[in-house]
């Protein structure tokens, strides 16, 4: 069965009102238990990260203003976090967590973060609620390690991977795909190796013929030998940030598409969960879950 990343700081304390939903990071595990789609021992730990590790991917200035808590108040709220020690801990145990998944996944064919998919955050700045670039990091640390020749990720959270683009712009073995909303967050778009902008209001069937046109063709292209999948669930109808009109049941198939061609391809896969803003908790917490209840059925 597969490896889940997972550690009760991934629910940071905010301040009362803030429109983060933390709280699904307790509840995705904590509903997943409760209905045995998985069991504590799918569960582990990451430590911390160590900061050698991180400088391959971000700029030395720009982590030690991060880990030195001197970080500039415009910068603080680019990001949208009030920066703590604790938040940042927080981050490198996440980016942590998406390289331990990169080993498992060799074994289990996959693996899942609770958290991460933090892809607004770029090699010098963070935003959008993203420090560190947690898939990013993972992706340079099995290209350091000649664990991977080849990487492809699929970025499909309804925010374009700006940071994560513009981090691999000069980085042939890395292919970034976003397919993500048009007219959305950020403002001022990176140029991933592919962008799929999509119109307000896109529908199931329309999402559907796009995601399965394109992505078969770029696994024959691109041959990777690695996959990451970034899977936000924001691409729903009922999210506040999102500007698509997807139903949970469409979020299900692009997940289980995803997953049917790691297989086919023989790829090993990680998944971190990226976005998820609709205003019921409940809706979010039930399609991330939906994700790891996909993943049980194909893989296991």
């Amino acid at each position: 069965m597969f490896k889940i990343a997972y550690d009760p700081i991934y629910a940071h304390p905010l301040p009362e009102g803030h429109r983060f939903p933390m709280l699904k990071y307790e509840l995705i595990p904590a509903q997943l238990l409760h209905e045995g789609v998985i069991g504590r021992d799918n569960l582990f730990s990451p430590d911390v990260l160590s900061e050698d590790i991180i400088l391959q991917t971000h700029d030395e200035n720009y982590w030690h203003q991060l880990r030195d808590l001197t970080l500039p108040e415009k910068e603080q709220r680019r990001i949208g976090f009030p920066l703590s020690a604790r938040l940042v801990e927080r981050e490198i145990r996440i980016a942590k967590g998406t390289i331990d998944g990169c080993r498992f996944a060799f074994d289990d064919r996959i693996a899942f973060n609770v958290a991460g998919g933090t892809h607004h955050a770029g090699s010098n700045w963070g935003e959008g609620f993203c420090l560190l670039n947690d898939q990013a990091i993972a992706a340079n640390w099995l290209l350091n390690n000649n664990l991977s020749q080849s990487i492809l990720i699929i970025d499909l959270d309804v925010h374009q991977g700006n940071g994560t683009a513009q981090i691999f712009e000069n980085e042939p073995r890395v292919f970034t795909f976003s397919m993500h909303g048009a007219n959305n967050f950020p403002y001022r778009k990176e140029t991933s190796d592919l962008d799929i902008p999509l119109a307000d209001g896109v529908e199931d069937n329309e999402y559907l013929s796009i995601l399965y046109g394109a992505l078969p063709g770029l696994i024959q292209q691109q041959k990777p030998d690695f996959i990451f999948y970034l899977s936000g669930v924001d691409i729903l109808a009922t999210d506040k940030l999102g500007k698509l009109a997807l139903s949970k049941e469409a979020c299900k198939a692009r997940d289980q598409f995803v997953f049917e061609q790691c297989i086919a391809h023989n790829l090993p896969v990680q998944v971190s969960m990226g976005g998820g803003y609709s205003p019921q908790i409940k809706d979010i917490v039930e399609s991330h879950c939906n994700t790891f209840k996909v993943a049980a059925d194909l893989y296991f």
